[in-house]
């Protein structure tokens, strides 16, 4: 049997979600994050129950500072690998060499770069990784166990092309 407060909060859900939804969407370009964060809303709610006041301007507030966070979130990562593109493209600027990493590095899906980059330029423990990527330790050694192995393949394509066209 449900208790009062767990009644509560299931008629507060079922009223007011629609409503923290479509504001949390009109900010949002991503359904699926807003949906993600529409759940965040009821979270917070059922964690720190509101003594009174109005519902619906509660449950906004909690959505407006969600989704600042998630702009916070989203522009700190953008600007992360900004700076590791201007990092992976000033440190490869000079021999052929690194010229060969730089385009096999570039020739990698963007998730792949970026693992190499935040174990090998960043010099991350996995559990930094991990925590980045917002993954499991196990996960984050598969995916830097993928990326180096895209690595290598893409590395030695480059340079089987570059020694083919140095002999031709």
């Amino acid at each position: 049997m449900l208790s009062e407060r767990e009644l509560a909060f299931i008629a507060l859900h079922k009223d007011n979600y629609p409503r923290v939804y479509s504001y949390i969407r009109r900010r949002i370009d991503d359904p699926e994050l807003a949906q993600e964060l529409a759940a965040d809303v009821f979270r917070v709610v059922w964690q720190k129950p509101q003594a009174t006041g109005s519902e619906i301007a509660w449950l906004l507030t909690i959505a407006r500072n969600l989704v600042g966070n998630a702009y916070r979130a989203r522009d700190r990562q953008q600007a992360l690998q900004e700076k590791l593109r201007i990092a992976t493209t000033t440190t490869f600027e000079g021999s052929d060499e690194n010229a060969t990493v730089h385009d096999a590095m570039a020739a990698l899906r963007e998730k792949d770069r970026d693992i190499l980059q935040l174990a090998y330029w960043d010099g991350l423990t996995m559990a930094e990784i991990a925590g980045v990527l917002r993954c499991t330790e196990s996960a984050a050694k598969v995916r830097l166990h993928r990326a180096r192995a895209a690595f290598r393949k893409h590395l030695s394509a480059h340079s089987e092309s570059i020694t083919q066209k140095m002999g031709a």
